[in-house]
Order: structure tokens, then C-alpha cells, then sequence
């Protein structure tokens, strides 16, 4: 008898963001072979957009340094594309609440703990301190559809790497200074920083491993016309 439950499926609803990593390092090859299966995402046209860019030694120290020094005090943001709606829908606020929560909670970290959180915020600009960290970009010139294809090529780094045991998380946060991304790291102005990417072999000791959030029911986002 086949199983209700494909072998995908299974695979989607167990992948997890993951914030907290074992030291040892991802071999060049297998992230390769990772982010070669990822750009076998649909793309409209085949033009393929978004780069990936692999940040080691003394270039990753100088974008975190620059990064939470941002965040310490209080450096405006310079975001190049909105990612959150403005205003924030109430339906969508309480997601993005019960989310933070979550993280805050298997942290132990109290609701009025605000120096808590804040540091545990600078852990996005350290990349968690994972053994490979990646920076996402897309060409100045692409317009909203680039941006769907490389999400989808993200998608798919993101499962390639939950099937090869590894762990990893979308980092958002990298796109609310961009300047200081490209100017740390030598970058042209025509890449638009995007987000960056956390990867490795989960520590499953991780306080933070164990944050689960809920999706919407199908109900609330799926519906047949006719």
C-alpha cells in the first residue's frame, strides 16, 4: 500500500529554520552541489537571476563587525525593496509577533528583556555563527519577476539542504543595510542586496533548533473558482 504522504512532502513539513550549528565545516564540493540543484528552479526566459556569494576569513569579520556596530547605535536603514507591508496588516502582525515569540520563548528570553533580544538580533549579521555563510543578490536591472524566480531558487537550496542533512536559514535582516554590504565587501552597486543565507549541520542541542512555528490552514490561502 503507497503512502498518503509523499517522500516530498515529508521533507517540506520537517524542514525548520535552523540557528544554531555543530563547528564542522560544509565540504566546497557538497555546497556546490547544493546550490547546483537549487538553480534547477523554474525561471521565466531561463534567465537565471541572483548570485550567491560564499563570505570566509577576514571578509565575513568585516561585514558582521560593520553590520551589528550598525545595529548598536541605531544606524538608520537603507532598505532598497519592502519586504513587510506598509502599514502591517493586523492579520499579518499578530504571524509576525507569534513567530518572534516563538524564537524568544526556546531561548528563554523574557517579552521586556530588550537587551536580550537585541543581541540575539546581531546573531543575523553573524550569521549565526554557521560554518558557511552565503550572501543573495540580484541584479539592479531585474524587475518583481526576478525576484519571484530567485525566491524559488532559494526554495530550493533551502530543501536540497534539509535533504542533505544540513541545516539553514534565510536571512532577511542583511537587506536593511545594503550600503554597508557592498561597501565591506567590495560589491558593485548594480547588486541589489537581497538577504543572506545560514548553512550547516544543525546542532540539535540548539535552544533555538526547537522554535516551530504554524502555517496558515489551506482553507485561509486556497480557493476554487468556477
Amino acid at each position: 500500500m503507497h503512502s498518503s504522504v509523499s517522500p516530498y512532502a515529508e521533507l517540506a513539513r520537517s524542514r525548520r529554520s535552523v540557528r544554531g550549528f555543530l563547528p564542522e565545516p560544509v565540504p566546497q564540493a557538497l555546497l556546490e552541489s547544493l546550490l547546483q540543484s537549487a538553480r534547477q528552479a523554474p525561471s521565466g526566459a531561463n534567465l537565471q537571476p541572483g548570485r550567491f556569494w560564499a563570505l570566509r576569513g577576514a571578509a565575513r569579520a568585516r561585514v558582521s563587525a560593520a553590520l551589528c556596530q550598525a545595529v548598536r547605535t541605531q544606524q538608520p536603514e537603507r532598505e532598497e525593496y519592502d519586504y513587510f507591508p506598509r502599514p502591517m496588516p493586523m492579520q499579518l502582525r499578530k504571524r509576525q509577533v507569534a513567530s518572534a515569540q516563538a524564537l524568544y520563548r526556546s531561548l528563554g528570553i523574557a517579552r521586556g528583556d530588550a537587551a536580550a533580544r537585541q543581541r540575539q538580533f546581531e546573531h543575523n549579521y553573524r550569521f549565526f555563527d554557521a560554518p558557511v555563510a552565503l550572501l543573495v543578490t540580484i541584479d539592479r536591472e531585474f524587475g518583481h519577476g526576478g525576484f519571484m524566480d530567485l525566491g524559488m531558487c532559494l526554495h530550493g537550496l533551502l530543501m536540497a539542504a534539509h535533504a542533505a542533512g544540513l541545516g539553514a536559514c534565510a536571512i532577511g535582516a542583511l537587506a536593511s543595510y545594503p550600503e554597508i554590504v557592498r561597501r565591506e565587501l567590495g560589491l558593485p552597486d548594480s547588486q541589489v542586496v537581497v538577504c543572506g543565507v545560514a548553512l550547516g549541520w544543525p546542532d540539535p542541542q540548539a535552544p533555538a533548533n526547537q522554535a516551530q512555528t504554524e502555517r496558515e490552514p489551506l482553507g485561509q490561502y486556497f480557493q476554487v473558482l468556477s
